[in-house]
C-alpha cells in the first residue's frame, strides 16, 4: 500500500471510529489528518486535504479545540492560524474520556440525583421508579469513579492494574 492510500484509509477509518467517541465524522477526519501530519496545518491545508468547505473546517476545528484534542499554533511571521493534534495516544484517550464524562455522564448523574429524591406516595409505580433510579445512580457513580481513576492515571499504572485483573 502506498502512502497516499494508507493516509486515506486511516483518515476514513478514524472518521468512522470518531463517531463512537461522540465526534462527528468530519471532526474525526480532521483529527486523524492532524495526528499523522509531521507539521501543524492551516485551515486552508485541512480544507484542501479533506475537500471540505471553510465553514465545515472552521466549525469542526473549533469543536476539536473545545474537546482539547488539538491546539492552535502560532508560527512566527505567519498570519494564518495553524493546528496540531495531541500525538500521545494515552493523553488523547484520557482527554476524550474527560470530555465524554463532562458531556454525558455528569448531566445524567445530576438528573438521577434530583429524581432520586422523589417523594414516595406508596404506589407501585413510585417504588419501581425509586428502585430503578437507585440502581442507575449507583452504576453511574461507580462508572464516574472509574473514569476519574482512568483520567488521573499514568499509563504504566493503568496497564499494570488491568494485567493483574486479567490473571
Amino acid at each position: 500500500m502506498k502512502y497516499t492510500e494508507a493516509k486515506e484509509e486511516l483518515i476514513q477509518a478514524w472518521g468512522n471510529l470518531g463517531y463512537s467517541w461522540g465526534l462527528n465524522k468530519t471532526m474525526a477526519q480532521i483529527h486523524a489528518l492532524l495526528m499523522i501530519s509531521p507539521k501543524p496545518l492551516s485551515t486552508e491545508e485541512i480544507m484542501q486535504e479533506l475537500s471540505i468547505s471553510r465553514g465545515n473546517a472552521n466549525m469542526n476545528i473549533r469543536a476539536l479545540l473545545d474537546w482539547g484534542i488539538i491546539s492552535r499554533i502560532l508560527i512566527p511571521g505567519e498570519r494564518k492560524e495553524y493546528f496540531k493534534s495531541e500525538k500521545d495516544i494515552w493523553s488523547l484517550a484520557r482527554q476524550v474520556a474527560k470530555e465524554r464524562r463532562k458531556r454525558e455522564l455528569e448531566p445524567i448523574l445530576r438528573v438521577l440525583r434530583e429524581v432520586n429524591d422523589v417523594q414516595s406516595d406508596g404506589s407501585e409505580e413510585t417504588k419501581e421508579l425509586k428502585r430503578v433510579v437507585k440502581d442507575l445512580k449507583n452504576f453511574a457513580e461507580k462508572s464516574d469513579g472509574l473514569l476519574e481513576t482512568f483520567i488521573k492515571s499514568e499509563e504504566s499504572w493503568f496497564w499494570n492494574v488491568v494485567l493483574k485483573l486479567m490473571k
